[in-house]
């Protein structure tokens, strides 16, 4: 089977217990996908198949190992589990492996492999999920004052997109001095009654 010498190192160096964990899922994947390619990505083994497929990695007491598109698998089994940045206990789909009992059968694993391989025969992605804008920060209470001395620059300011008032919020909450603060807060109001959001130089709307 076609390897890389740099997966090859990443096992030989990982501890004693890793070891034959890596190199069986390894082989399953090579079983499972025999054009795979083996690469390195942010420091661990990663496999590739007309694009992302498999991934796994060692740590001082455990492994983890995942399927780049696991949400789109068909887990019969229920072997695969949320990763950590979700709730779960490993970085990986199949959590934490301490030992070679702690991974499913090897038809389950080959079965979510060969899967993996179909999708992305067919080309098909992972929906792209909506990014979440970053919560409006609160107001602050000396700009709150100056917004309610003139409803119209309220309003302005109230009709704006949530990523045009934080945009106006950081400008000022950032400066280093409060002399800079102030002034820049005073601009702010005058542009905010106008209309204007904080970048309105690079608008066409005003440039053209």
């Amino acid at each position: 089977m076609p390897t890389d010498i740099r997966v090859d190192a990443f096992i030989k160096k990982a501890a004693p217990f890793a070891q034959p964990i890596l190199e069986y899922l390894r082989l399953c994947v090579h079983e499972a996908c025999p054009d795979v390619v083996e690469n390195i990505k942010w420091g661990m083994p990663a496999f590739e198949y007309k694009g992302p497929y498999f991934y796994m990695a060692s740590f001082k007491k455990h492994c983890a190992a995942g399927f780049y598109k696991s949400d789109l698998l068909i887990d019969k089994n229920k072997v695969l589990q949320p990763v950590k940045a979700h709730g779960g206990p490993a970085m990986g789909n199949l959590g934490r492996i301490e030992s070679m009992q702690q991974l499913p059968p090897k038809k389950v694993i080959i079965d979510l492999l060969k899967q993996a391989k179909k999708l992305n025969d067919a080309g098909i992605k992972l929906p792209v999920q909506p990014k979440k804008p970053s919560p409006l920060k609160e107001i602050p209470a000396d700009f709150k004052k100056l917004l309610q001395a003139d409803l119209s620059v309220a309003d302005n300011f109230k009709q704006m997109s949530p990523s045009q008032q934080r945009e106006y919020l950081s400008w000022f909450t950032e400066a280093k001095t409060d002399a800079t603060r102030n002034k820049r807060m005073q601009e702010a109001i005058v542009l905010i009654a106008q209309g204007k959001h904080r970048h309105w130089k690079y608008d066409k709307k005003y440039t053209r």
